[in-house]
């Protein structure tokens, strides 16, 4: 009978790469308290009765008349005002959290110099001085060059294993190492992607909406001198809604660029770490 050998994979080592644990709260606690302070904003700053010339009654949507400064007449835009202040505070909350995270994230020191001193250690078989090179890093691609270079002084010992599948077994670590990092640099970054195209339509909502009340006061009055000159308070109100969505969705989609090029140059790095310990290996223990 002939003898079964083992697979590289029935030898290789499970991944010592542990998930991570993260919270999720600000991602569902962070929309409502914005929309709830930018609500707050609109109702007792932006409408309050000093503003105005004419105070309204009512909690809710008090209905003050002619405003006496700029921030009033943000307040005459309407209902719609609120839910965009909110998603420029949401813009300003995602913004801060992914620059903190994606901080840690790029480590200490420029990435590049980072693996060329891993290179320089693993040309001389110093795998403890790569591994405390990681260690002072501290970022997303230390973190993957550590697990890797685990791996890889494991892989140096292993007996059972031919120089192509203890390469695969390096790079299945990195890859593992890997798929648990980027999920947390990507993270809320689908909050600023949607501000960007909703805010602009959600400001044309609010624009629209004071459009036909302004019309529809227009029409109530006949279409007199008094009632033109209500018209065009009305519009230039409505437009409140249009401005402060256009500027809101314009800084979601610059942020959502600065962010996603410093992933790209995470990623990239983490790339570069794979291939160099992949490379290394290959080369030096043939």
């Amino acid at each position: 009978m002939a003898e079964i050998k083992p697979t590289a994979s029935a030898s290789v080592k499970a991944t010592s790469v542990q998930p991570k644990k993260s919270s999720n709260a600000i991602s569902w606690l962070a929309p409502i308290f914005c929309i709830l302070a930018g609500y707050f904003i609109w109702r007792f700053i932006l409408g309050n009765p000093s503003g105005f010339e004419i105070k309204g009654t009512g909690w809710f949507w008090p209905k003050h008349n002619r405003p006496t400064n700029a921030l009033s007449g943000i307040y005459m835009g309407g209902i719609i005002i609120p839910i965009l202040i909110g998603m420029f505070l949401m813009v300003v909350t995602f913004s801060l959290e992914r620059y903190l995270t994606i901080r840690r994230a790029l480590g200490n020191g420029s990435i590049s110099d980072f693996v060329r001193k891993v290179q320089y250690h693993l040309a001389n078989r110093n795998i403890d001085a790569a591994l405390t090179e990681c260690d002072k890093q501290r970022g997303s691609v230390g973190n993957v060059m550590k697990a890797g270079l685990r791996r890889y002084k494991e892989m140096i010992n292993e007996g059972g294993l031919n120089t192509d599948q203890k390469v695969i077994s390096i790079q299945k670590e990195v890859e593992e190492a890997t798929a648990l990092e980027l999920p947390m640099l990507q993270k809320n970054l689908v909050f600023l992607s949607t501000i960007t195209s909703v805010g602009t339509l959600v400001a044309l909502l609010g624009t629209v909406m004071g459009m036909i009340r302004s019309f529809s006061a227009l029409g109530a009055e006949g279409g007199g001198g008094a009632a033109a000159s209500g018209l065009a308070v009305g519009i230039s109100e409505a437009l409140y809604n249009t401005a402060l969505g256009i500027g809101t969705s314009a800084f979601a989609l610059i942020m959502y660029n600065v962010f996603t090029t410093r992933i790209d140059s995470i990623t990239y790095g983490i790339d570069e770490s794979g291939f160099t310990l992949t490379q290394s290996f290959a080369s030096l223990y043939k």
